[in-house]
């Protein structure tokens, strides 16, 4: 039993694990509350009854005797120090005391058995009769015709109730006393089975925190052990063994594969470095001559993509595009075209803004040829375009960084918005996203990494235009938010006049 119950354990997954062990603790406590609610109405709730039912007896017994004794002082006229009216409220409260009391006996034949319920009925009716003969009574004048014999037979009357009722009070007695004797055996037991039970749920506990630990602690601290001596270098240590056939054998498994893997991977290296070694000699007589090659390579290519030779080849393919009737493909051309000029024969530092958003324009074209449907752009330009002076080069490579990082990632694309307005006498500049956005640790990285001087981590193009504008423009505002699948903003600000505002300010 305990294997089956080892091996049903050890194929749960780490979810079903928690769960089935959530589930126990929760029956436990369940279980232990219940147990609790039940031994209290046993012991007390029970008990209090019991006590209860005696009470309610007696009570009838007492109010019985204290209205005899008030109906017979009161019909013997003996005012004392009170009048007829005082004795007569005092004898009204008395018989609602014993009515109540009548009234309140429990009659529920299933609670107080046959005998009892009998005995109540024959009490509850004789005491209808008394109280009729006793209301009769108490409105006879006194000295008509039998009002002695009417008054004695009441007495009897009531003799005979307190009579019956304390037979109904001693058969109430016996009953409890009989229940209390059920009870006693199993309140003897009762102690005796709290224990043990307690001690197999304790048992259980211990016994599922042991499989817990086993298929769960002790597989990640053997991956801990395994990884310190990994990070010392020691890859040829014994694979880790778990016979857990959940997550956490899986990935076991993929470690065991990946740290013989690496240590199979170190050994080659190593291998290479000596063989490397060896060769050493010959290399440094060679590197000399590759050292030449390079240089006359990078001279070869510099030539094949000097300006005048790409510009003419990119003409000489736009009009045999046009002979053949392929606008699209000379459109595309022709933008490219647009694109190398003016980031190779533009030496400004400022240019108008209309110049920067034909780039722009150019640039979306062939992504949108690129990307077709997934990629849209829209410019709002609220300012004179061929009046306003701009950093060259801002808004290709912070359109290019949205699309690569933002929008590119992003199965259903996503569209680029490029707002441009005057306020305050600054120029503001947005260039806002739809793409996948950014979580806020790594924002914040982004943001450290702008401030930085170095930038060593931050995209060339993004770097590149922060650090620009921050040279040109003492009051300038470079800032970037962004939410995770919601997208990215880039909000710049300089002022109106451009470069000359910027030093005038200085």
């Amino acid at each position: 039993m305990r294997a089956r119950v080892k091996r049903f354990w050890q194929e749960l997954t780490i979810k079903k694990k928690i769960m089935v062990f959530s589930e126990f603790v929760f029956f436990i406590i369940l279980f232990s509350v219940s147990l609790e609610f039940w031994l209290l109405k046993f012991s007390l709730v029970d008990f209090r009854g019991i006590l209860g039912t005696n009470a309610i007896t007696n009570q009838v017994i007492l109010t019985l005797k204290e209205e005899t004794a008030l109906f017979e002082e009161y019909m013997k006229n003996d005012r004392g120090a009170y009048s007829d009216d005082e004795k007569r409220l005092v004898l009204e409260n008395a018989i609602k005391n014993t009515d109540t009391a009548i009234q309140s006996l429990p009659d529920s034949y299933e609670k107080i058995g046959a005998e009892r319920f009998a005995r109540t009925q024959s009490l509850k009716n004789a005491y209808e009769v008394y109280r009729k003969a006793r209301d009769e009574m108490l409105l006879l004048p006194e000295g008509s015709e039998r009002y002695i014999q009417r008054l004695y037979e009441v007495y009897e009357m009531q003799e005979y109730l307190i009579s019956y009722a304390e037979t109904l009070m001693n058969m109430t007695i016996e009953d409890g006393d009989n229940a209390y004797q059920r009870k006693v055996p199993l309140m003897i037991v009762l102690p005796y089975f709290v224990i043990i039970l307690g001690v197999l749920l304790l048992c259980g506990m211990v016994f599922f925190a042991r499989l817990m630990n086993k298929s769960m602690i002790v597989p990640v601290l053997k991956v801990v052990e395994a990884s310190k001596k990994i990070a010392e270098n020691d890859f040829f240590i014994d694979d880790i063994v778990v016979e857990n056939e959940d997550e956490l054998g899986e990935m076991v498994h993929a470690f065991n594969k990946m740290k013989f893997a690496t240590g199979e991977y170190i050994t080659a290296l190593e291998d290479q470095r000596k063989t490397l070694d060896l060769l050493h000699e010959e290399e440094l007589s060679k590197l000399e001559m590759e050292k030449q090659l390079e240089v006359i390579h990078l001279e070869l290519l510099k030539s094949q993509i000097h300006p005048h030779f790409l510009f003419n080849t990119l003409n000489v393919i736009a009009g045999m595009a046009n002979l053949e009737d392929a606008q699209t493909t000379e459109k595309m051309i022709k933008a490219l075209s647009n694109l190398f000029r003016y980031n190779l024969k533009t030496p400004e530092v400022e240019v108008e803004l209309d110049k920067e958003l034909k780039v722009l324009e150019d640039y979306m074209f062939l992504q949108q040829m690129r990307f077709g449907n997934r990629i849209s752009y829209e410019i709002n330009c609220e300012v004179d375009r061929e009046i306003c002076m701009v950093p060259s080069f801002i808004f290709q490579p912070l359109a290019e960084n949205a699309i690569i990082h933002g929008i590119a990632p992003k199965e259903d694309g996503g569209k680029i918005l490029v707002h441009i307005w005057e306020y305050c006498e600054n120029l503001w500049i947005t260039i806002n996203d739809t793409g996948v956005g950014m979580d806020e640790e790594v924002l914040e990285k982004l943001r450290e990494e702008l401030s930085d001087q170095t930038l060593k981590e931050t995209g060339i193009g993004i770097k590149n235009v922060y650090q620009r504008i921050k040279t040109l423009y003492k009051k300038s505002t470079f800032e970037i938010y962004s939410r995770k699948e919601e997208g990215t903003l880039i909000k710049i600000s300089i002022p109106i006049g451009g470069t000359r505002e910027s030093i005038s300010g200085r």
